[in-house]
């Protein structure tokens, strides 16, 4: 039985680099796994390729002399205790590079069919003032506050927020799993969305692990992203951000004035009332989390910054138990993998498809289903099949 010389470096990045599958879970997998580190004894190429394929390493990196540097394709905004995120996951890099993927196609595609450019992208900077951009922002989307609070649920908020976006030509992306593969999860830990700029193909990706207020949040700073025509991978906050990068902070700004403009808030607020009672009333009226109202509260100068600081840590504890304890259901398996794309990718894929502009085999890649009865049905659900 032949065995393959591996750098055991190599093993222990590997192992690392998939982090939730770190040592416990892969030994049990491969129980020789400690020795093969060591150096001890080395791995048959059947072995070598099973591990790669668990943590998500293409086998060739094992045959390196040294772990490979692997920078992001776009700046990483993401923080950590005030320090900048170094590594990212397996699971996190194969998004970013999918969704490349995606715009790629969807940039000729658009190309090919003398779809006009989307001129909002890279049409401020952050020397503009937040509210200014913002209120314009809301304008050219078609915001409107009312026909938000009048939405029954989180879930058709959100939709409605996602299809106005869309219907202004941005690639609008939402899952909380790597492609179609159920088995990797995307922690909003690591990362809750990010924002690919192209005039021509503007995306967002979201994290559907967040829970839908913080998608609400998250939606609302890559837009401003996209104005500013700067792709960021984020773990966008409500939180004061004190040391972080400029862009991040007029970003965090002008989502916050986007999703509840001051001068609303201000008159929605009522005189006295208990900050609890207050956060939940107001987060319910603009659908946004209740930590986004605390930032506001803490912006029209209803709580002191000692105040603000308390409320804020208690109120992200609560809501750290709460995300623990939720289960996301698994709603219509069609239009999961709908929201995962976006249904303006969707449509267009679909119906290139059908033209035979596109191979059936791409289509599928780039929308994660594996059969013609899949593809057929959620090309009925966009409305470009009969």
């Amino acid at each position: 039985m032949k065995r393959i010389a591996i750098t055991p470096a190599l093993l222990r990045w590997a192992r690392e680099r998939a982090g939730v599958m770190a040592a416990g879970e892969l030994t049990g997998r491969f129980p020789k796994l400690p020795e093969w580190e060591a150096g001890n004894i080395r791995p048959t190429l059947k072995q070598l390729e099973d591990f790669a394929r668990a943590v998500h390493v293409p086998i060739g990196y094992l045959f390196l002399p040294a772990p490979p540097d692997e920078p992001l394709p776009i700046p990483d905004f993401r923080t950590h205790d005030g320090r900048g995120v170094r590594r990212a996951s397996p699971n996190l890099i194969d998004m970013l590079y999918a969704c490349q993927e995606r715009q790629g196609w969807y940039r000729e595609f658009s190309l090919a069919s003398r779809m006009p450019e989307a001129d909002f992208v890279a049409s401020v900077t952050v020397d503009q003032r937040p509210e200014e951009v913002a209120a314009a922002m809301a304008q050219r989307l078609g915001f409107d506050l009312a026909a938000r609070a009048a939405c029954r649920t989180w879930e058709e908020a959100l939709r409605l927020f996602i299809g106005q976006a869309e219907k202004l030509g941005i690639l609008v992306m939402v899952s909380g799993i790597v492609l179609s593969n159920t088995h990797r999860a995307l922690d909003p830990q690591e990362f809750r969305g990010f924002a690919l700029a192209d005039r021509r193909a503007p995306l967002i990706f979201i994290n559907r692990q967040d829970s839908k207020s913080g998608q609400m949040f998250t939606l609302a700073h890559e837009l401003a992203h996209l104005w500013l025509g700067a792709s960021a991978l984020s773990d966008a906050t409500a939180a004061t951000l004190n040391g972080h990068r400029r862009e991040e902070v007029w970003c965090n700004a002008v989502a916050a004035e986007l999703l509840v403009p001051l001068a609303a808030f201000r008159l929605a607020v009522q005189p006295g009332e208990a900050i609890d009672v207050a956060m939940q009333r107001l987060a319910r009226q603009f659908k946004v989390s209740t930590l986004v109202i605390l930032r506001r509260l803490l912006d029209a100068g209803v709580l002191t910054r000692d105040a603000f600081g308390q409320a804020w840590a208690m109120e992200r504890e609560r809501l750290r138990a709460l995300a623990d304890a939720r289960q996301s259901s698994g709603g219509n398996p069609y239009r999961n993998v709908i929201a995962r794309v976006g249904k303006r990718f969707t449509r267009a894929i679909v119906e290139s498809t059908l033209e035979g502009q596109t191979l059936y085999r791409d289509a599928f890649r780039m929308l994660g289903v594996a059969k013609t009865e899949t593809f057929n049905t959620i090309g009925r659900e966009v409305g470009a099949m009969l």
